[in-house]
């Protein structure tokens, strides 16, 4: 059983973690025409802020209620108020979700209870836009959290409540954070291949896809819409991908009584056999010509790239699910995960990694662990371990800063799975190292002893 090493140190060196906020903010950008709102200092969103367009290389919508030194002490429900309220008048948004940070939870502050209040005193101001609250303090936490407390949040305020008339051919699908842009699409484009009709929350495709309108939209643009997550409930099956977004299902399921199956993982054969196998029941449809192409094209990119992987020591850094998304995948290619260090320890998946051990830390104990490695996982922060490590690195995650098109990568299904295998492939291709004729024949330089070099059968 993998043991999981809780974090020692009183100092993050080069942090592996982003916080809750931003994954709530995360959550939030996948819904269309939808405002997140950091209530704290304004040096917490610009930091959010800066993460974001660095990865996605676009214009986001991030606002704060900035909260100075006055407000923190006599508290920000004045300053919540009145940002909810220049949000509404200025950019007309179908949704602001609010995000706290470690300033208001520190202090205690009571935002269910503000937002509340603000509904019910500015009913009027605020009709046509719904105000979501995820407690997100950055003290705890990462990503992963912050993004299913979003969601929680969204099917908790807005979808309708009680047992509805299901829509045979309907699908509520939850992702979680770690699907890429082009995951969610194409995991879209087969729900839809076997007649179906998804509807996924938060749907990050149709929102952060580097389209851009023809006209400025001070909020998102694309993704789920606000009367999509009312009627979640008519769905008749509901499909979740990653343990962490576990409760948000358990909860649309209290709320609506939709039943969900849960996908811890959908990189690699198996995992994705299992999904095509529930769509085909669920749709009483054949699988289409075209998913069994792709699932052919993965076998052969299985049998042609797995004497690449056989006995490489991989290290690995990510968040929960993220780390056991890869961590099986190098597994069922026969690598060794040499080191695994995730965000935070309270997740149910670490339990499931395939390691030995599993440090939850940051990129200063990844560089610690893996100097034996023949490749690093991680996102961008992680360069320079690499560069000192002389180890080369597979940029996953968040953020990606330093290369284009992170979020148009597959990673999951037959195709994504496909991808990752000739990517990895071709990584180790590009940095293995010719055998040299010292290391084929150790003893084709060794000098040879006196009474053999004068012997006749020497000299001969």
């Amino acid at each position: 059983m993998v043991r999981i090493l809780s974090q020692t140190k009183s100092a993050a060196v080069n942090p592996l973690k982003s916080s809750q906020p931003l994954g709530a903010a995360f959550a939030f950008l996948g819904v269309d025409g939808a405002m997140p709102l950091f209530h704290g200092s304004q040096g917490c969103t610009s930091f959010a802020l800066v993460l974001f367009v660095r990865h996605f290389k676009e214009t986001i919508p991030l606002q704060t209620t900035a909260m100075d030194e006055v407000a923190t002490i006599l508290g920000g429900a004045d300053h919540l108020e009145q940002a909810i309220l220049n949000l509404k008048t200025r950019t007309k948004p179908k949704l602001i979700g609010v995000c706290t940070t470690a300033l208001v939870e520190t202090r205690g502050e009571d935002s269910a209870s503000h937002i509340t209040n603000i509904k019910l005193k500015r009913a009027e101001e605020l009709a046509g836009t719904e105000v979501v609250l995820a407690n997100t303090p950055d003290f705890d936490g990462a990503i992963e959290e912050g993004w299913a407390k979003a969601v929680t949040a969204m099917i908790e305020g807005i979808t309708r409540p009680g047992e509805q008339a299901r829509q045979l051919k309907k699908i509520a699908i939850l992702p979680g954070w770690n699907l890429t842009v082009a995951d969610i699409e194409h995991l879209r484009e087969m729900v839809e291949s076997f007649g179906l009709k998804p509807v996924i929350l938060p749907d990050v495709s149709g929102s952060l896809d580097g389209t851009v309108p023809d006209r400025w939209v001070p909020t998102t643009y694309g993704g789920t819409s606000v009367e999509d997550i009312r009627e979640l409930g008519t769905a008749v099956q509901c499909i979740v991908i990653g343990e962490h977004m576990r409760h948000p299902a358990e909860v649309l399921q209290r709320l609506t009584g939709v039943t969900y199956v849960l996908f811890q993982s959908l990189t690699g054969l198996k995992g994705v056999d299992r999904f095509v196998s529930l769509l085909s029941a669920i749709s009483g449809a054949a699988v289409p010509a075209g998913v069994r192409r792709r699932r052919a094209q993965l076998q052969d990119a299985l049998l042609d790239g797995h004497f690449h992987f056989g006995g490489k020591k991989i290290a690995i850094a990510a968040e929960p699910d993220q780390l056991y998304q890869l961590a099986t995948f190098f597994i069922g290619m026969g690598s060794e995960i040499a080191a695994a260090v995730t965000t935070t320890g309270t997740s149910k998946i670490l339990e499931k990694v395939p390691a030995e051990s599993v440090q939850v830390g940051d990129l200063g104990d990844l560089e610690g662990l893996a100097a034996s490695a023949d490749l690093l996982v991680t996102h961008s922060h992680g360069r320079q371990a690499a560069e000192r490590l002389g180890i080369p690195l597979m940029r996953v995650g968040f953020p990606v800063f330093d290369r284009l098109g992170s979020q148009h990568k597959l990673t999951i299904l037959y195709q994504g799975t496909r991808d990752l295998i000739f990517e990895v492939a071709n990584i180790f291709q590009a940095n293995q190292h010719a055998p040299t004729p010292e290391a084929l024949d150790p003893f084709r330089k060794r000098e040879m002893p006196d009474e053999l070099r004068s012997s006749p059968l020497a000299r001969h």
